[in-house]
């Protein structure tokens, strides 16, 4: 019956013996996503600390024809699957007797990522002769993944809490979220050009609206987290 189902709407059905193999399929798909995730945030972390650039170790890496498949860092986990199912996994195998180690151990790396920007922040603005304490600090895109509006376990609003709680004044720009709330203030999107005033600039959702180009040319400094400055050169750019 599942099977007629959804044949109704989808080209391709691929039936399974049971609900509970469909399920475990699906937290298969997902849970792959957050663990491959949590070892390239770990690879980010261990490149920042080298001096070694992992952008371009996970490029020059997906060139390989076979047994490689390019993940990429970034600011955190969002979005109501991944940073959830795999967790649902976990507590269901505790109930069996079985410790999810790797789902707990990238939980744990990928939980750490907007710590890691707030870091990356704060050592870019003392770079700069700046205190996080009173600049401004100005971050485009929150929603959770490029060109979409979906909030959910966004880690724009974890990387923005840190700041705002190191005594930074926040703004942002995001066409796709007219509003947000941090730490109990609402805040509105401003317009992109509004980044130019900004002590430091946070790329943290790598919307395509977004003219890269030009904020850049009117950017003091900017914090990169998605690569989306990747073939622009700058002594004002900090990359993840």
């Amino acid at each position: 019956m599942g099977e007629l189902f959804y044949a109704q709407a989808l080209e391709h059905v691929v039936p399974v013996s049971s609900t509970q193999v469909a399920e475990m399929v699906k937290l298969l798909e997902n849970t792959f996503r957050m663990i491959n995730i949590g070892l390239v945030n770990e690879m980010a972390l261990m490149c920042d600390r080298m001096g070694i650039d992992v952008w371009e170790v996970i490029d020059a890496a997906a060139t390989k024809p076979f047994g490689f498949m390019p993940f990429y860092p970034g600011p955190g986990l969002g979005g109501h699957c991944i940073p959830i199912d795999p967790f649902y996994l976990s507590w269901k195998t505790r109930q069996a007797g079985i410790e999810a180690r790797f789902i707990e151990l990238a939980g744990y790396i990928n939980g750490q990522m907007p710590q890691f920007v707030a870091d990356k922040v704060q050592n870019a603005l003392n770079d700069a002769g700046k205190p996080v304490k009173g600049s401004r600090i100005h971050v485009m895109g929150v929603a959770y993944k490029r060109d979409i509006s979906d909030m959910r376990e966004s880690p724009a609003l974890d990387v923005m809490l840190l700041l705002k709680r190191r005594g930074a004044v926040l703004s942002y720009s995001d066409p796709h979220v007219p509003v947000i709330r941090v730490d109990g203030i609402d805040l509105e999107s401003a317009p992109q050009e509004s980044a130019a005033a900004a002590d430091c600039v946070v790329i943290v959702t790598d919307h395509s609206a977004f003219d890269y180009q030009a904020l850049v040319r009117r950017a003091c400094l900017v914090v990169d987290t998605r690569n989306a400055l990747k073939g622009i050169n700058s002594n004002k750019i900090v990359r993840l």
